[in-house]
C-alpha cells in the first residue's frame, strides 16, 4: 500500500493502522457477497477465490509470526500519547464483516486462525473509546464475539446503544455524541452498527420485551434515514458534499444499501429506485480516470485525486469504506432489487416534473 504524499503524512502514527483499516473496511462491504453462493458459474468462481483470499488475509493479520501481523491494541505512549486507539475502529469494521459473513469469514477458518482472531478481537477491548460514535465500535466487537460463540460483555453493548438512544435528535438522525454534526456518520457508522448490534443482542435483554422493542425502534429510525439518504441523491447521481470523511465516497450510502439488503426500505421507496440511485452514485464517484494511482490504489478524494478532502485520520486504507455502498450484492439475483425494471429515484422524478406526495418528518 502506498504512503501518502509528504504533506498528508503529517498524520502521526497513521501508517500503523493502514493495513487493518484496508482489511476491515473492504471485508465489511463485500461480506454479504462473499456469504451468498452465486448462480452464475463465473461469478461463483470469483466469489470462492475472494473468500479464500479473505480468509488468508485474516490469517496474515492475526498471526503474530506473520510479517503482516496487525496489533489490535497499542499502548497510549506508542500512539502519540493519544488515548483513543485507531485499531478499535477497524477491529469493529472487521467484526461487522464477520457478522455479515460468519460462514466464509469465521466458520471456514482453521482452528488456529480462529483462536488468533478471537485473541485479537479481545485484545481490542483494551482500547478506550471516546464519547461519540466510537462507543459502537466496542459494541460491534462484542457482537462478533457473540456471533462466533464467545461470551460478550453486555455492559459495553447496552451502554453503546443506550447512550446513542439518548443522542437521538429526531426524524431518523442521531448525534455523533451529544452534538449534532452535518456529515454522513449516521450512514458510515452509527445506524448500520446500531441495527446489527440491536438485532444480535435482542435475546440477551428479554425483560418486558426490551430487546425486541429496541430493534423495532432502531429499525424504524433507520428506515426514515434511508428515505432521507435516497432523497439526497441528485438527478445526476451527485450528492451534497458536506461534513468530514467525504473521501469514503459511496460509503456515505451504507445505510441505504443496508436497508435494501435487509428489507428496511420505506414503502414509498422501491428497491428498483434504490438500485438506480446507487448505480448513479457509483458512476459519479468512480467513472473518472483520476480515482486510482498507477497500481490501482484509490486516491483520497470523492471523484478523483482530491487530497484536500482528507482529514488527518484519513489514509489509503481508510478509503475502502466505499465498499459498503455495494452491500446489495449480497441479494439473490431474483430479488426485486435486481429483477425489477429501472425506476427513477425521488429527486429525479420530482425534478423531471412528476407529481409526488410531500415528504414528512417522523416522530
Amino acid at each position: 500500500m502506498p504512503h501518502m504524499d509528504e504533506g498528508a503524512w503529517q498524520r502521526a502514527n497513521k501508517d500503523r493502522y493502514a493495513i487493518l483499516e484496508l482489511v476491515g473496511r473492504t471485508l465489511c462491504g463485500i461480506a454479504p457477497w462473499l456469504e451468498r453462493q452465486q448462480n452464475d458459474p463465473e461469478e461463483e468462481k470469483l466469489r470462492l477465490q475472494y473468500a479464500a483470499l479473505a480468509r488468508d488475509t485474516i490469517d496474515d493479520i492475526t498471526d503474530p509470526s506473520s510479517p503482516d501481523y496487525e496489533r489490535f491494541f497499542v499502548p497510549m505512549e506508542e500512539n502519540g500519547n493519544n488515548p483513543f486507539i485507531q485499531s478499535l475502529v477497524d477491529a469493529a469494521f472487521l467484526s461487522h464483516a464477520i457478522l455479515r459473513a460468519p460462514t466464509e469469514l469465521y466458520e471456514k477458518l482453521d482452528s488456529r486462525v480462529k483462536d488468533n482472531l478471537i485473541r485479537c478481537l479481545k485484545d481490542s477491548r483494551r482500547c478506550r473509546p471516546p464519547h461519540n460514535n466510537w462507543l459502537l465500535f466496542s459494541g460491534m466487537v462484542e457482537a462478533a464475539l457473540c456471533c462466533i460463540g464467545e461470551e460478550p460483555d453486555l455492559m459495553r453493548v447496552d451502554y453503546c446503544l443506550a447512550q446513542h438512544e439518548q443522542w437521538y435528535k429526531g426524524d431518523g438522525v442521531y448525534g455523533d455524541g451529544a452534538a449534532f454534526h452535518w456529515d454522513y456518520y449516521n450512514s458510515y457508522v452509527i445506524q448500520p452498527m446500531m441495527v446489527d448490534i440491536a438485532r444480535t443482542f435482542a435475546p440477551y435483554f428479554p425483560e418486558n420485551g426490551y430487546g425486541q422493542k429496541r430493534i423495532e425502534m432502531t429499525v424504524s429510525r433507520a428506515t426514515r434515514y434511508a428515505a432521507i439518504l435516497e432523497r439526497m441523491i441528485a438527478p445526476d447521481g451527485t450528492f451534497t458534499v458536506i461534513g468530514r470523511s467525504i473521501a469514503y465516497r459511496t460509503g456515505a450510502f451504507q445505510l441505504l444499501a443496508q436497508a435494501a439488503l435487509q428489507g428496511m426500505l420505506p414503502p414509498a421507496v422501491s428497491p428498483a429506485q434504490v438500485r438506480s440511485a446507487l448505480t448513479a452514485v457509483i458512476h459519479r464517484c468512480f467513472d473518472g480516470e483520476a480515482n486510482f494511482d498507477g497500481n490501482g490504489w484509490l486516491y483520497i478524494g470523492l471523484c478523483g485525486n482530491q487530497p484536500g478532502l482528507g482529514e488527518g485520520y484519513i489514509c489509503t486504507g481508510s478509503l475502502y469504506l466505499c465498499t459498503t455502498g455495494f452491500l446489495p450484492l449480497g441479494l439473490p439475483e431474483d430479488d426485486p432489487f435486481w429483477d425489477s425494471e429501472h425506476e427513477d429515484w425521488t429527486s429525479r422524478k420530482i425534478w423531471s416534473g412528476a407529481d409526488m406526495p410531500a415528504d414528512h418528518s417522523v416522530g
